[in-house]
């Protein structure tokens, strides 16, 4: 293993949706040697509440902030469908609670909540939402929806919680690198928001070359 990278990102972040398509193409053009962890950032805690309308406000001019950075497309439908909460923290149990079952269903899961949530005017802070999006990508979803609420996925998302904090990191998406045997204070910044593809690989080409030289030294 050369190292980590760690992308921490919430499935109900909007630059995280529009920061997908770039991460895509970077993580398939990356070594094997280069392990992968993604960790939940949690970016609003559990609410029963409905969103306010300044808060609605808020989240739709962010939507239009990305799309016009990013391109990525929005339904904004949604706002008219749905009866929105402010509450994230169970869309990322729902994405850990997959991981339960198998690795790969965490990352097919987070992708079915972002496609849900913003082209298909569903809410993933919706508990029934979430329980049919698992069905959708294939679950054991009675399996499924105990872990959902059970103690295990919530002392997992606590620690991915501890994590994130230790990292010192607060905003979504954020990309760190680890190379292999440092320690945590060695963990470095390769993007931070969201970063277009160009200036990740110049990013990224920088970072190698900087842990090639500290491993030869």
């Amino acid at each position: 293993m050369v190292g980590r990278l760690y992308l921490i990102v919430d499935p109900m972040c909007s630059w995280c949706w529009g920061f997908r398509t770039v991460w895509d193409t970077f993580q398939s053009e990356l070594s094997p040697s280069v392990i992968v962890t993604d960790l939940m950032g949690g970016l609003a805690p559990d609410s029963t509440e409905p969103m306010n309308a300044q808060t609605q406000a808020y989240v739709q001019h962010a939507w239009h902030a990305v799309s016009a950075r990013t391109g990525a497309r929005f339904n904004f439908s949604f706002w008219d469908a749905c009866q929105p909460k402010r509450a994230t923290y169970p869309a990322c149990r729902a994405v850990i609670a997959a991981g339960f079952q198998k690795q790969s269903s965490r990352t097919l899961l987070y992708a079915a909540i972002q496609q849900a949530y913003y082209l298909e005017a569903r809410d993933p802070s919706d508990h029934d939402t979430l329980i049919a999006l698992g069905a959708e990508v294939g679950l054991d979803t009675t399996q499924y929806e105990c872990d959902l609420t059970g103690a295990a996925v919530q002392a997992a998302f606590e620690s991915e919680l501890g994590q994130v904090r230790s990292f010192g990191v607060s905003g979504f998406p954020t990309v760190l690198w680890q190379p292999a045997g440092a320690t945590g204070r060695d963990i470095q910044l390769l993007a931070a928001g969201f970063t277009d593809l160009d200036t990740l690989h110049l990013r990224w080409s920088q970072l190698l070359a900087q842990t090639a030289i500290e491993t030869q030294s």
